[in-house]
């Protein structure tokens, strides 16, 4: 038999102040945080059946939140990405190194998401979401060191592939100068 309504609240509603914590923390608005715990709530009334299979409730309902609010912040990225583009590119801010800023903002966007988790949510929580390190750490569950090993791997593929895409810009453009004369 399933869970009725006030078995549901006994067991799920003493969470909600944690949830409220970590979609806030992550989302950074109260009103966003509130509508990802009513939405939670919905999945788990949703799943309501099939919860009693669960071993750690906490912290199933814990990872459930964060999951969707990752999935609310995604849609929010791509906006911030273009901000982040002056971590990774260096200029003086001439008209043609502005064009070429402007350039790599949608090859940063797709190398950050092309990398693999935890480094993808890592880069975006830090360099584009600013969190600090402990907010993170609240959020993920890792270690700081662990998120500054992520953080330092991250950063540096972003960089190496901004550096390989230049660098062969660079060598089929004099391959092509060479062809011509």
């Amino acid at each position: 038999m399933g869970m009725n309504s006030e078995e549901f609240k006994n067991r799920y509603f003493p969470y909600h102040r944690k949830l409220f914590r970590i979609a806030l923390r992550i989302l950074g608005n109260t009103a966003d945080a509130e509508d990802a715990v009513q939405e939670v709530y919905l999945k788990l009334w949703n799943l309501r059946d099939k919860l009693s299979e669960t071993n750690n409730q906490e912290a199933f309902v814990t990872t459930v939140t964060k999951n969707l609010c990752f999935d609310k912040l995604k849609l929010k990225r791509t906006v911030r990405i273009n901000d982040a583009q002056q971590l990774y590119v260096s200029g003086d801010n001439s008209p043609y190194e502005q064009t070429e800023q402007n350039d790599n903002t949608g090859r940063i966007r797709r190398i950050i998401e092309l990398l693999t988790e935890p480094q993808k949510s890592i880069i975006i929580f830090r360099d584009i979401e600013n969190f600090s390190y402990e907010e993170i750490q609240d959020i993920t569950g890792f270690t700081i060191n662990h998120i500054r090993v992520s953080l330092s791997r991250a950063r540096k593929q972003v960089r190496d592939e901004l550096i390989k895409f230049h660098n062969y810009g660079t060598e089929r453009n004099r391959k092509t100068s060479g062809q011509i004369l």
